[in-house]
């Protein structure tokens, strides 16, 4: 099995159909929600050279159906945190409705469907619409209420101003600074309670358990929802620096992607945003890949196999495809090499 990777729109779209299926045969994605939210936004938009069903269609054939799984949104994921749900911060994607079961004295977790496989399940079959009216138009929804206006006054309670950042680092580590910091600890849980629209009702069990905690860093106690409202807080100091433009209204969306990071082995992209923000939350043992790098040795691979014998060929991807090549100096083979 290959590496679990995350990837955006951008690479998947530059992809021939032919190196997608390279690409699915090679490595697990991660098929997080903001892939929907991006594409599917090509619906509202007029057609230039083919119809938007058509551009849609185009990009979901080549969405990788062999392995890997959709993700649960950050937004649901960040909630249950908060209210005590344990997140993996490794290289696993999260996945709903998991229940223990005994079968042949072995035990084993069986998933029901969740709202993601279904939107998977409605995608693969072409029905984009109905893809958008049930959860992509939802989940781009919370993407526009995250209120950064919000989170300006509440920084500035705590004396946080990012607008002196001099570099995409430094917005980080201002970041991490205002996530890790111990004074007035109300505040920053508010902050997050607040930014993640926690519904009023569990406010008091949320605090609760929080104190029963000896009342923790934010970091220590609810570390996936930390993870997106430091994103978000590099994302709102980039901006006030104008080290992000916030001229681009696809920075917003592009952003997100970042979100989905702690599930992978690495993250492939052509954004040029990507490439400047994504290793700032990288893990030492993950990686960025640069899409169009990717691109053109999963073009290489095609024509390697292409030129295989006919008979080896028609037994298939699968069974031609279980080791990339040894030689030939594929970036592919190094980048599957187990770690």
């Amino acid at each position: 099995m290959g590496p679990v990777s995350l990837f955006d729109k951008s690479f998947l779209q530059s992809l021939s159909l032919d190196e997608s299926v390279w690409f699915d045969a090679f490595f697990i994605p991660v098929i997080c929600p903001i892939l929907y939210v991006e594409t599917l936004a090509n619906l509202a938009k007029a057609p230039i050279r083919r119809t938007a069903e058509a551009e849609v269609r185009i990009i979901a054939e080549k969405t990788p159906e062999l392995s890997g799984s959709p993700c649960i949104s950050h937004q649901q994921l960040a909630t249950n945190n908060l209210l005590g749900d344990e997140v993996p911060m490794g290289v696993r994607i999260p996945r709903p409705g998991g229940r223990y079961v005994m079968s042949g004295g072995e035990i084993s977790i069986n998933y029901s469907e969740s709202p993601e496989m279904k939107a998977y399940g409605r995608w693969q079959n072409e029905q984009f619409f109905e893809v958008e009216r049930h959860f992509a138009a939802g989940w781009r929804s919370a993407l526009k209420d995250m209120d950064l206006t919000e989170i300006a006054e509440g920084l500035a309670r705590l004396g946080v101003d990012g607008k002196s950042c001099g570099s995409l680092r430094q917005a980080k580590e201002l970041a991490q600074a205002v996530v890790d910091g111990s004074s007035n600890p109300y505040e920053r849980l508010g902050m997050a309670v607040r930014f993640f629209n926690v519904p009023r009702q569990y406010h008091s069990a949320l605090i609760g358990r929080w104190k029963n905690l000896g009342q923790p860093a934010l970091s220590v106690f609810a570390p996936y929802a930390v993870h997106v409202l430091m994103v978000e807080l590099f994302f709102h100091f980039s901006i006030a620096a104008k080290l992000i433009s916030p001229k681009r209204p696809s920075n917003r969306t592009d952003i997100a992607y970042l979100f989905y990071l702690p599930f992978c082995m690495m993250f492939i992209s052509n954004d040029k945003l990507h490439q400047r923000t994504a290793s700032l939350f990288l893990r030492s043992d993950q990686e960025f890949v640069w899409g169009p790098d990717l691109k053109d040795d999963l073009k290489r691979l095609n024509i390697h196999y292409s030129a295989l014998p006919s008979e080896e060929r028609d037994q298939g991807v699968l069974h031609i495809s279980k080791h990339p090549p040894v030689g030939g100096g594929f970036l592919t083979t190094t980048l599957t090499q187990p770690r």
